[in-house]
């Protein structure tokens, strides 16, 4: 869990620098929340992101950003997992 956590916490500090970024002067708008795909909930989608915690795919996040080779399946995982985050972080489903 602290995995994810750290993860979370990374990709939000990254949205808030990016955000800051485009405010030079234009006067810098919120498009707020993005809508979850159909189907879809804060709920569900933390749900199959403990799922993807729970075999290990932080670790091979981790390990493919750091250039590590990962298998087929994993590699799958790990978009997976990427998406999910979007969409969950995206949805300001973490606040």
């Amino acid at each position: 869990m602290r995995g994810f956590i750290a993860i979370v916490t990374v990709a939000a500090l990254s949205t808030l620098l990016q955000g800051c970024g485009g405010a030079s002067g234009k006067g810098y708008q919120d498009p707020g929340p993005r809508a979850l795909p159909s189907g879809e909930s804060c709920d569900s989608i933390r749900g199959q992101l403990n799922r993807l915690d729970s075999k290990g795919v932080p670790a091979q996040v981790e390990r493919a950003s750091s250039g590590g080779s990962l298998s087929a399946g994993q590699r799958a995982d790990v978009d997976r997992y990427n998406q999910l985050l979007n969409q969950y972080l995206g949805a300001r489903c973490h606040v």
